[in-house]
């Protein structure tokens, strides 16, 4: 099951698809093994996981290496957050993809946000514009590729993020693009709103204040996130257990 029709179906299934969000092979194949129906990087873990940074610090080559591994080691498919696209232009985004897709990818992620000194969100007009030409190159080479577009307005914690959110969504939902993905959206009547703004399945992303998964599904969500949450968890609990084993002198507390 890794085809992007396998991929679509289970975006529009009565319940949410809880997708697995990974950082490094090994991470894959646990997901997979605890029954998650689909897979995704976190870039912000996968970029922890080598020693980057966020925000498009990890080498492009490192991202299409790990995609290339996961798609060999597990029956899923798979999905890669390609941030803002690794590129400014949208051929640069498009030679992305292509590699992405060649090494079995079925879906990627891309935001209308830039990193930087300070994140910056892209004129809508212009992003809409990026989003027409990565589907019309994708529609030329005749090979679908399931795009999730994420919007930050409410990442950004902007003081009219429901709105600017639903206005980013109804210039996007029209360019052939198969998914919208809200970052931070917690409250159930910003959801409700979103997902009654477009007829796309709408994405959002694990959080302290987030409703449970069954509550969501009553709301409307179509796919839900881990997002990097998992991964500082680990990462947290490792910390945690060197420390205390350097403490105490004994590995007893690991058996």
């Amino acid at each position: 099951m890794k085809s992007f029709e396998d991929f679509l179906t289970l975006h529009q299934q009565p319940e949410p698809l809880l997708i697995g969000n990974f950082w490094d092979v090994k991470s894959a194949q646990v997901l997979a093994k605890a029954g998650y129906r689909a897979l995704a990087t976190s870039s912000a873990a996968v970029a922890h996981s080598f020693g980057y940074e966020d925000g498009e610090q990890l080498p492009f080559e490192l991202l299409i290496q790990l995609a290339k591994r996961v798609h060999q080691v597990t029956p899923l498919p798979l999905s890669v957050d390609m941030e803002g696209g690794f590129s400014r232009s949208v051929e640069g985004i498009c030679q992305n993809i292509d590699r992405l897709m060649d090494v079995g990818v079925v879906g990627i992620n891309i935001e209308d946000s830039l990193p930087g000194t300070a994140r910056a969100l892209h004129a809508p007009d212009s992003f809409r514009k990026t989003l027409e030409g990565m589907v019309n190159h994708l529609q030329k080479k005749k090979t679908p590729l399931f795009i999730n577009v994420r919007t930050d307005g409410f990442l950004l914690g902007l003081p009219q993020a429901l709105p600017e959110t639903i206005q980013r969504i109804q210039a996007y939902q029209t360019t052939g693009v198969h998914g919208i993905f809200v970052p931070c959206i917690v409250h159930a009547d910003d959801i409700r709103a979103v997902v009654a703004s477009t007829g796309l399945p709408v994405n959002v992303m694990g959080m302290p204040q987030l409703p449970a998964f069954g509550e969501l599904q009553k709301l409307g969500v179509k796919r839900i996130s881990c997002g990097n949450s998992v991964h500082q968890y680990v990462m947290q609990a490792f910390e945690t257990k060197m420390l205390a084993i350097r403490q105490e002198q004994s590995f007893k507390s690991l058996f």
